[in-house]
């Protein structure tokens, strides 16, 4: 039976590790950790806070623009505004059945979904 999910994987393009920081460290506010010695060769990058983040280096990288993950958040028009203001592309800052969301679009162009129940 499920109990809980540890983390989640989003797949990044070979090299894109410095790329990914800035979004996933200071956006998301997520500190990077070290990946164990084997798994580092691979490339990647691992980001912990509230939630688990692993990026995965893909040779063949295609953006997932419709799968994606959603994240909870305390305030979706600041983290829309602060994405925005770094100049990551945002879509649609609205309200869905009791939730309020925005997608966001890391540097790789990956869909990620922000939200906050408003009801």
């Amino acid at each position: 039976m499920l109990k809980a999910i540890d983390h989640v994987q989003i797949a990044i393009p070979v090299g894109g590790e410095d790329q990914a920081r800035p979004f996933y460290g200071d956006l998301l506010g997520l500190a990077e950790v070290p990946k164990p010695a084997e798994m580092a060769k691979r490339g990647g990058a691992w980001f912990e806070g509230a939630v688990k983040v692993h990026l995965g280096v893909e040779q063949d990288f295609r953006a997932n623009v419709k799968a994606h993950v959603a994240f909870v958040v305390d305030d979706v028009a600041a983290i829309a505004a602060r994405a925005a203001a770094a100049g990551y592309e945002t879509k649609a800052n609205d309200e869905i059945d009791g939730v309020e969301r925005v997608f966001i679009f890391d540097p790789f162009g990956n869909r990620l979904e922000f939200l906050k129940a408003i009801r």
